[in-house]
């Protein structure tokens, strides 16, 4: 492959507790009981307006979503690094990749100014040459120009890149842009992989090193 394309949450960070937290915040700060943590995590992938709209349901405003996602962004911001951690096996794959010149990127559909601040706090700054987010394009993931826009920078061929994620978000996002998916079941979504099959699905990190390279 000439570029790997990463999603970043339940893909190389683990960040449930984190959003969790950050969500069940929100849902205090307006009265309301704690959702289940599950329920939580079956709505990440489609970005913050989304989740927060999914965890404060039908009965409120638009301007009161609103409101709620400001808060939100405002706890996460504070937060975001309080348990999240790479998944194990990760960091060792991404140096085995950056030590093998194999280009990188992440594509996620959580605000860049986040991403950005987890990767470097996590100490990958240097892995990615790239890092877009939700708010990067006029569109978020599904929609392929994401994809579009690495593979042009990177002057990697279709055939030759792979979008890496936990749901079927990424896999729509793959094939939109008719490159190969490569889902990871160790995410928040992988039951999601039912409706959406990707062309791999691995259970360890250490697999996408022979996807990858051929080698393992």
């Amino acid at each position: 492959m000439d570029l790997v394309i990463f999603d970043l949450d339940g893909t190389l960070i683990d960040s449930s507790l984190d959003l969790a937290n950050a969500v069940n915040a929100t849902r205090a700060n307006l009265g309301l009981h704690p959702m289940d943590h599950d329920t939580v995590y079956s709505y990440v992938g489609n970005g913050a307006p989304v989740l927060i709209r999914k965890a404060l349901g039908p009965d409120f405003s638009e301007d009161a979503v609103a409101s709620a996602l400001q808060f939100f962004l405002a706890y996460y911001r504070d937060h975001m690094l309080d348990h999240t951690a790479l998944y194990p096996g990760v960091r060792e794959v991404l140096d085995r990749f950056k030590g093998g010149n194999i280009a990188m990127a992440v594509l996620t559909n959580k605000p860049v100014r986040f991403s950005q601040a987890i990767i470097d706090g996590l100490g990958l700054h240097s892995h990615f040459r790239r890092v877009y987010g939700g708010n990067s394009f006029g569109q978020k993931k599904p929609h392929p120009i994401g994809v579009e826009k690495l593979m042009a920078e990177y002057g990697a061929a279709r055939k030759k890149t792979v979008m890496v994620g936990d749901s079927g978000v990424d896999v729509q996002t793959a094939r939109n842009a008719s490159v190969t998916a490569c889902g990871v079941t160790w995410g928040f979504q992988p039951e999601t992989f039912v409706a959406y099959p990707p062309d791999v699905l691995i259970h360890r990190p250490e697999e996408l090193v022979e996807m990858v390279t051929g080698r393992g």
